[in-house]
């Protein structure tokens, strides 16, 4: 299965070296996945066999509301594909769910146990350092792997058996370019946190807006700094074009008042990724004021067909539709393509169907693409309305996914 880049993959720089990877354990082989025994079906595996899908996800942890998050979409995804069925061509999909917590050993531990026991497709990983582990692990066992929510562009094209079901980093700087315009000559100032998350931003943004010829500069604060108007005037002072705010922590509502307070928000355009609901009282009297690159709010799909049914899935089963949701939904139908098209137990099938698919999905028209297993995607900017408990965002515009679709990054095996 080892493909070569096409000669019209996007030429632009990858925001990640290599990335080394070694899975400590035995490779475990001789293993099928459990089933009736009786006749074949024509796509591979016994006919009304059933499918055993591990649904590997931080049920607790740090990331537990994004893990409830996308296992709510994929119990809803899996009833949108199957109708309600949860069958497809013939065949029954059970889904085992297992605890992560966040932790990459508890994660591949429980990885091997689904593995050893014949299960043939794993999904989930809420967390990128579990994803790095779980997708090496994926080869060695030639088992199907979905990622969720993790963003890393390491992931992408990371191996054969490898496939992601949510966006990754590059596309978020994409959706910030689309609000500077034309790069070229544009002063673009990153602000963060003077941490290793922080710096990876401002490399991000340099490999994305500054290869497109803009000027990239950063203002790093101290990580415990917690009077945050010196950084606001520095930012100010420098008279960029676009401001990118990537911050974490309990700082966030002091910087956003600083910023707002000094004037930074009025002065040029300032963007940052929205997160969760739970996030957008942080922003007080500035969410307003600042424009968000958004992966996904409930709506932002437009109502079309496909998000109706999520919502109304989701919320009748008494969750809540948020960010991560349509992660979950899009595994789902990614795990009933690749047995509709590839059958039960013939994983590079199952790979191969999924490879160059093109459906939709919750946010508009999407597609895997078939050199390195991106999910390309429409991605949207945003404005909050209202505040504290009361902020809503509201969809301001859709990039189409081929605007924000990552550099391509072929398989090398």
């Amino acid at each position: 299965m080892r493909r070569r880049a096409t000669g019209t993959a996007r030429h632009r720089r990858s925001l990640h070296a290599a990335v080394a990877l070694t899975c400590a354990g035995l490779v475990l082989t001789g293993c099928t996945a459990a089933g009736k025994a009786g006749e074949s079906d024509s796509a591979g595996g016994a006919k009304d066999a059933t499918v055993k899908v591990g649904l590997v996800y931080s049920r607790t942890g740090l990331l537990a509301d994004y893990g409830k998050q996308y296992r709510d979409g994929f119990m809803a995804g899996l009833d949108h594909a199957t109708k309600g069925t949860r069958k497809v061509a013939g065949h029954r999909i059970e889904v085992t769910e297992q605890d992560d917590a966040g932790d990459p050993g508890k994660a591949v531990s429980a990885a091997k146990s689904l593995i050893g026991k014949g299960y043939k497709v794993l999904a989930g990983t809420t967390d990128s350092g579990v994803a790095l582990q779980m997708a090496p692990l994926a080869a060695q066992n030639k088992v199907l792997y979905i990622s969720g929510p993790a963003a890393t562009d390491a992931v992408t094209g990371i191996n054969d058996y490898t496939f992601r079901s949510g966006r990754q980093s590059y596309q978020d700087i994409l959706t910030a370019g689309t609000m500077l315009g034309e790069a070229k000559g544009k002063k673009v100032t990153v602000l963060a946190q003077d941490s290793t998350f922080g710096q990876a931003n401002v490399a991000a943004v340099k490999a994305v807006l500054g290869a497109g010829g803009a000027e990239v500069g950063s203002v790093l604060a101290p990580p415990g700094a917690t009077d945050l108007t010196p950084f606001a005037r520095q930012v100010k002072a420098g008279g960029p074009d676009l401001v990118f705010v990537a911050w974490a922590g309990s700082t966030a509502p002091a910087l956003w008042t600083a910023l707002d307070q000094q004037g930074v928000l009025e002065a040029g355009k300032v963007v940052t990724g929205l997160a969760g609901t739970a996030s957008y009282p942080v922003f007080g009297d500035a969410g307003s004021k600042v424009s968000f690159l958004a992966h996904y709010f409930p709506g932002a799909g437009g109502g079309n067909a496909v998000e109706k049914s999520m919502l109304d899935s989701v919320a009748k089963a008494g969750g809540t539709p948020d960010l991560f949701t349509p992660d979950g939904f899009t595994a789902a139908q990614m795990v009933v393509r690749a047995v509709e098209e590839g059958g039960t137990t013939d994983t590079a099938a199952m790979v191969k169907a999924l490879e160059g698919w093109s459906f939709d999905g919750v946010k508009g028209r999407e597609q895997v693409r078939a050199e390195d297993h991106a999910l390309v995607q429409p991605m949207f900017v945003a404005k909050l309305r209202g505040k504290g408990a009361g902020a809503r965002p509201e969809l301001v515009s859709t990039a189409p996914m081929d605007e924000v679709a990552p550099p391509a990054k072929p398989s090398a095996g």
